[in-house]
Parts: structure tokens; C-alpha cells; sequence
């Protein structure tokens, strides 16, 4: 069906604008004055060339998020009406995407939407947690509460992916760093000990041999060399997206030596203090587990959640039906149990939250002492294992003269 531009007045006055789908000009009409908006101006919404390469793709960093969130909230909670605040801060946001987004969230309200309704329409930034916390606390009154609860839920997600991104930046930089100097190295250094050898007329060893066959490969087929790895890439990220490819590769992600361990944290993290946020929200448990399973970040992790959820909806204990899955550390299960005996789960889901926060931060503070001489080792001895293939003949030579 095509799309509609129209421009009204709503109830209390107010010139509001905005786009929906009709089947004509009179079926939209006739549903705005169903939602007592006058109608001053209805047209088809011209076809626009969307060039996806230049244009790009929409994004919102959870950084961005993050401020939104408590900004609404702390507005929201001082007494501005929802369609004012949300003006107010799509007007100052620099993401010309979440600009876009948040005024049409703003159109949608003021035609007579719901806030959680209206944040629905935008998957990419409003995620299904999002957009239910604030459907409960519509429900109940609380948005105001609720708004607070995401805030801090927010703000404690972004610093826990603050630490693991700041983990694994250290040893991809150093391998990205290892890989120029090595290509360097084995395309400008190389041929000219390789000419070198060849002019004096020496007798090469087997380590010097291998490096010079290297150097000649990587020199002759370096167009080949990049179309391979790009075409592995796009393999590899098309396998990523089908429902095995993704298990295969996050199963791997979790047994990696180390990093492993702190991924693991970081899920359990990352449950436990979701599932905290939307119990604590109104939100009943299964759909409180169907939301977490989804935001694991991890499809293992995803797949034990869902598996205890079904557990859970036959009538067995959460900690009951995670020490089954073994896929949670034991004090973990024993904690939810002990929760859900006193009736505090989510206090308790709360403190398992805080605590292995604290792990994450061990973690990666063990991972970075761990990881920084390991690379300096093997930065070390890839680069002299180089040079000194290329001086043995020199040696060699020098004790002929």
C-alpha cells in the first residue's frame, strides 16, 4: 500500500505532521478524525533513490543510548510532557539517524500513539527490553520508575562492554601491528637481501629459503592473497547469520583459552542483571526470560535460557532448571534458589549481577597482564626469526672471505 504524508491538528490545538500507510487519501483521513485529528493536508509520499553504499546504515551506539535514556528520564520525572522532551532532544542530537528516529517517535505520540507503541516501530534502537519495561510501566503508572531502571540498566551494559572491548583491543591492535610489519618486512627488506644473495652467488639455508619463497609468493600474488581473504570473510559472516553458523562460531568463542572465561562472566552478567531489570519492572518471568535470551549476546547462552524457560513454564524452579543446563557457575544456581525460597529473586539476581561485574573487571585486568608479554613474545620472535634467516648467509659469506 502506499505511503501518505499529512499535516492536521490535534485535540488540544496543536499542528502535528507525520507518515502512515492507506489505502487512499479518504481511508487515512477517515482514521485521523477517528483520532480526533483535523485534517489540513493529506498527499502521497513522493519515491525517494535510496543508494544503500552511500547513504550507509542507520546506527545508535549504546554510548548514545545511554545519555537519551537518562536525559528523558530526568525530564520526564521533572514534569515535561513526553512529546516536549523528546523534541527537545532530538533537536540536540548529533546522530542525524536517532535525530530522525526520535521525531518520528514524537509524531507518533502527538497523532495519539503510546510511547512503548511508538518506540516499537524502531527495533534498531528500542530493543524488545526497552519497549516492554516501558509498556509495564505505562501499565502500572511508573513510567517514571521505569525510566530510572533503564537508565542504570543502560549505563551498566555500556560499561560492561566498555571492559570488554577494552580486553580485546590490546591484542588485536598488537596482531594488526605484527601483520604490517611482518608484510613490511617480507616486501621491502627481504628482496633486497634476496638480490643481494643472488649477486654474490650464495648458498642459501633452509630458513633463509622458506622467507625468500614467502617473500616471492606474498610479492607475486598479493591481489590473489586479498580477494581470497576478503571472499573468507564474507563466508564466514554469511555463515555467522544462518541459525548453525552462529552456534558453531559463539561454541568457539566460549572454549577459547582465557578469553573464553571472560566472555562466559560477561553473559552471566548480562542475564542476571537483565533479568533483575525487567522482574523489578513488572514484567512476568516468562516473558522476562524470552527478553533476556534474546540479549545474552551469546546463541549457547541464548538457547540454555530459552531451554530453562520452558522448565520454568511447567512449573519447575529457575535455579532448578539453570544448575540442569550447566551452563551457569554453581554458586550462581544456588544463589537463584536461595532467592527464590526467601522470595527475592530479583534482589538476589541483582547481587549476582554486582558480583560478577566485579569478575569481568578481574578478568580483564588477568587477560591484559597475560596477553601483553605473550604478544611481546610472539611480535619478537616473528621479527627476528625474519632477520636472522636473512643473516645467516651474510655469516656464511663473511667466514668464505
Amino acid at each position: 500500500m502506499p505511503i501518505f504524508q499529512y499535516k492536521g491538528r490535534n485535540r488540544i490545538g496543536n499542528i502535528i505532521d507525520g507518515e502512515r500507510v492507506a489505502r487512499t487519501p479518504q481511508e487515512l483521513a477517515s482514521a485521523l478524525e477517528r483520532e480526533q485529528i483535523e485534517v489540513i493536508n493529506i498527499k502521497k509520499k513522493p519515491i525517494e533513490l535510496k543508494i544503500p553504499f552511500l547513504q550507509g546504515r542507520g546506527k545508535v551506539k549504546l554510548r548514545e543510548l545511554s545519555v537519551f535514556n537518562r536525559q528523558f528520564s530526568v525530564m520526564f520525572n521533572a514534569g515535561l510532557p513526553i512529546t516536549q522532551t523528546l523534541q527537545i532532544l532530538s533537536e540536540q542530537q548529533q546522530n542525524k539517524y536517532f535525530k530522525s528516529v526520535l521525531e518520528s517517535v514524537r509524531k507518533d505520540v502527538e497523532g495519539g500513539s503510546n510511547l512503548s507503541n511508538s518506540l516499537k516501530k524502531h527495533p534498531k534502537v528500542f530493543n524488545e527490553l526497552y519497549t516492554s519495561m516501558v509498556q509495564a510501566g505505562e501499565a502500572s503508572g511508573n513510567l517514571d520508575t521505569i525510566l530510572m531502571r533503564l537508565s542504570e540498566y543502560i549505563e551498566n551494559m555500556n560499561k560492561l562492554m566498555g571492559k570488554v572491548k577494552s580486553a580485546l583491543a590490546y591484542p588485536i591492535s598488537v596482531l594488526v601491528i605484527a601483520i604490517g610489519l611482518t608484510y613490511v618486512i617480507l616486501t621491502k627488506v627481504v628482496p633486497v637481501f634476496a638480490t643481494l644473495f643472488e649477486g654474490l652467488g650464495a648458498t642459501l639455508p633452509l630458513p633463509t629459503l622458506m622467507v625468500v619463497n614467502m617473500s616471492n609468493f606474498l610479492i607475486n600474488n598479493f591481489g590473489l592473497i586479498v580477494i581470497v581473504l576478503i571472499a573468507l570473510f564474507l563466508l564466514m559472516r554469511s555463515y555467522n547469520k544462518t541459525y548453525k553458523g552462529r552456534r558453531v562460531f559463539d561454541k568457539i568463542k566460549l572454549k577459547i583459552w582465557v578469553i573464553g572465561t571472560l566472555l562466559t562472566k560477561t553473559a552471566v552478567a548480562r542475564v542476571t542483571r537483565t533479568l533483575e531489570t525487567l522482574l523489578n519492572s513488572g514484567v512476568e518471568i516468562i516473558e522476562s526470560m524470552t527478553i533476556t535470551a534474546k540479549t545474552s549476546g551469546n546463541s549457547i547462552i541464548e538457547d540454555s535460557v530459552m531451554r530453562s524457560r520452558a522448565a520454568v513454564q511447567e512449573g519447575r524452579s529457575l535455579g532448578e532448571s539453570w544448575e540442569e543446563q550447566k551452563m551457569f557457575p554453581f554458586m550462581v544456581t544456588q544463589m537463584v534458589m536461595v532467592g527464590e525460597q526467601t522470595g527475592s529473586l530479583s534482589t538476589m539476581l541483582g547481587k549476582v549481577a554486582d558480583f560478577y561485574d566485579e569478575e569481568v573487571d578481574q578478568a580483564v585486568s588477568a587477560l591484559l597482564s597475560l596477553i601483553e608479554p605473550l604478544m611481546i613474545v610472539i611480535l619478537g620472535v616473528l621479527v627476528c626469526g625474519v632477520v636472522i634467516a636473512m643473516y645467516v648467509p651474510m655469516f656464511d659469506l663473511i667466514s668464505k672471505v
